[in-house]
Order: C-alpha cells, then structure tokens, then sequence
C-alpha cells in the first residue's frame, strides 16, 4: 500500500515540476497556443477572484468521473491511491480498459468533453501507439495517459493542483514516503 501511495505521489511531484515550466516544449500550435491557454486558463477556470467557486480535488473528481464514464470508461477500483492528506490537491482516475469498447475512442472522448468543461490542452505527445496529453485549469495540471494500444491496456489520469498550499503538502507527504 506504501509503494501504491508513493507512486501516486511521485506522479503529483512530476506533474508539479512539469506544470510549472509550460513555457517551452512542444505545445501544440507554437507561442500563440501558450498565450491563448493562459487567458483561457484565466477565464474558464472559475477561480480567478470574486464570485467564482475554487476548483478542488472534489470538483476535479466529479469532472473527470463524468467525463470518462460518458465516453464508456468504467473506474479501475485496483488503480493508484491517492494519500488522504492529498485529497484536495492530487486526483487519480484509471480506466478498466479492458470493458471499454474502444478504449482509444472512449479516452479521445474524455478529452474532448474536459477541453469542452474549460480544461485547455497545453501539449501532446505521443509515441509506440501511446498517446499522452497534458491539459490545464485553474492551477490544476492534468496528465491524460492512453496506453491502450498494447497489451497493457492501461489509461490513467492524473491531475494535480499546482497551488503553492498543495505543492508543500505534496512535498510533506513525499517527505514522509522516503522516510518509510
């Protein structure tokens, strides 16, 4: 369960290190793609001050629930833990692949519907019939995995918020992973 527990938060500190050099890379569409997620980011991630509702883990669950059981995916319930303390900063949904249909369409599907909710797509890479897309809202970071080609048959989201509340209490717990 530790090993389960340290992964998932190894994948937060990824996705956090990785979040905060957005600047660069292979971003689709160039620099205008970089200052259009931005000011989309700004506008579409309900926390940019008074009157919006703060995006949390339990809003990022039900977005992500919803986005991938409506395009056919079931929750794997054996994919990664997320540590409690964790909760409102990190967020883990693996599919059963194996009972979607085509779990290539149903993760292209799950994309579509998040970018459709406000998520922007910051880059995309793909290789070996894997595909991996990296999307933002708010001071969330989502990594959306498909590795379904194969006989894994594995598709993974992981997002993370890159808040500086969460990025000590991802630290703290990380800390508290290598100790044991």
């Amino acid at each position: 369960m530790r090993k389960v527990m340290g992964a998932a938060v190894a994948v937060g500190v990824v996705l956090l290190v990785a979040g905060c050099g957005s600047d660069g890379g292979a971003d689709k569409g160039g620099s205008a793609s970089v200052g259009s997620s931005s000011a989309g980011s700004s506008s579409t991630g309900g926390s940019g001050g008074s009157g919006g509702k703060r995006l949390d883990g339990a809003a990022v669950t039900e977005e992500l629930s919803g986005a991938a059981t409506g395009a056919g995916f079931t929750q794997d319930a054996s994919g990664e833990q997320v540590p409690a303390t964790l909760k409102d900063c990190m967020v883990s949904w693996t599919a059963d692949a194996e009972k979607a249909a085509d779990p290539a369409k149903s993760y292209d599907a799950t994309v579509a519907t998040l970018t459709k909710g406000g998520w922007s797509e910051e880059r995309s890479s793909g290789q070996g019939g894997s595909v991996i897309k990296s999307l933002k809202k708010s001071s969330w970071q989502l990594q959306a995995s498909n590795h379904s080609a194969g006989p894994l048959k594995l598709v993974m989201f992981v997002a993370v918020d890159s808040g500086p509340e969460c990025a000590a209490a991802i630290a703290e717990e990380n800390a508290k992973a290598k100790k044991s």
